[in-house]
């Protein structure tokens, strides 16, 4: 009821900044349209995008606090546009809802990565906790600010921006920070670049700076240039899927070589393993093409053979270093059923 009746106060706030002169019954509604309302609405909307935040987590945690201080950037610009007011008020919200869901959504896969045995509970608490006192802290100077530098709107036009880079700045240098230690396609092919030109496995922490948080979807020329997660439709004709399965009839993966890439289309039911088999396989077939000049199905082959002769001791220090393999989190991309 509280909450309620606070929420009532703020929208009428926004209003009388806006010019308007609201009653509390029109306050009232306007609050439910604009808060409640395009909130949940963005909220909703961003609760379909999970599985891609499993897969980068990091990437939608810093989109998240984008789109958070875009929302509250247009509610302090709404009182220049009152024509606007609504339209410019809900779309801060809507914009506000969707970095909710994206910002709680993302903590889990981050703090696992921290956590020992049976400790991702106090972890997430002790999280909370500090960022609570980093959000006092916040609201201490918002307050100090509202009532000095930003009493103006000329004031808010210039603190704002520079409130909001240095932020988002904060967060893509913590997320860098942070290393997670789940297989996706981007880690994956890092992983495996290494393990072929070095003959070493990198750790969680190894990559963690490395990681483009921006272009997820690179292609690592080193790893043997494998997209993953493309539809089989768009990877292979029907009158070639049989042939192509038989080259790896026990593997859950196809391998389909192309021009500029190789794509792999995994089965429903494949892990981390499975994916980190077809990536060696697809990353040593490039190396024996390049330097032999062998054909294409020759050279899957002998990289097949490759692979087996070094997976196991490759799997085993993979998983003493931290990472887990037990599953692969390629966001919404394409698997098939066999």
């Amino acid at each position: 009821m509280a909450s309620a009746a606070l929420s009532v106060l703020s929208t009428q706030s926004l209003l009388f900044a806006a010019g308007l002169r609201p009653t509390p019954a029109q306050a009232t509604a306007v609050s439910w349209i604009l808060k409640d309302g395009m909130q949940h609405v963005g909220k909703l909307i961003c609760s379909n995008l999970g599985a891609r935040m499993d897969s980068e987590p990091k990437s939608w945690r810093i989109l998240a606090d984008v789109l958070y201080d875009l929302g509250t950037g247009l509610e302090v610009l709404s009182p220049m546009c009152p024509h606007l007011f609504l339209e410019v008020a809900g779309l801060g919200n809507f914009a506000k809802g969707m970095a909710v869901v994206a910002a709680r959504a993302t903590r889990l896969p981050i703090y696992s990565s921290f956590a020992k045995e049976g400790n991702l509970s106090d972890l997430f608490a002790k999280g909370e906790a500090i960022s609570t006192v980093f959000n006092v802290v916040g609201l201490g100077a918002g307050i100090f600010l509202a009532s000095t530098v930003c009493s103006s709107m000329q004031g808010k036009l210039v603190v704002g921006p520079v409130l909001s880079v240095l932020h988002v700045y904060s967060v893509i240098e913590e997320m860098r920070a942070a290393p997670v230690n789940t297989l996706n396609p981007q880690r994956t092919a890092m992983i495996v670049a290494d393990f072929l030109k070095a003959g070493k496995i990198s750790t969680p922490a190894d990559l963690r700076y490395r990681e483009d948080l921006l272009f997820t979807g690179r292609l690592i020329e080193d790893a043997g240039n494998v997209k993953v997660g493309r539809a089989l439709r768009e990877v292979v004709k029907p009158s070639k899927l049989q042939e192509l399965k038989e080259i790896f009839p026990e593997e859950k993966f196809l391998l389909c070589p192309g021009s500029k890439w190789v794509d792999m289309v995994l089965e429903n039911n494949a892990t981390g393993e499975d994916a980190l088999r077809g990536w060696l396989v697809a990353a040593y077939a490039a190396q024996i093409e390049k330097s032999s000049h062998v054909p294409s199905a020759s050279a899957l082959q002998e990289a097949y053979d490759k692979m087996n002769d070094v997976f196991s001791p490759f799997l085993s220090e993979l998983q003493a270093k931290g990472w887990h393999t037990d599953r692969f989190l390629d966001g919404t991309g394409s698997r098939f059923a066999w």
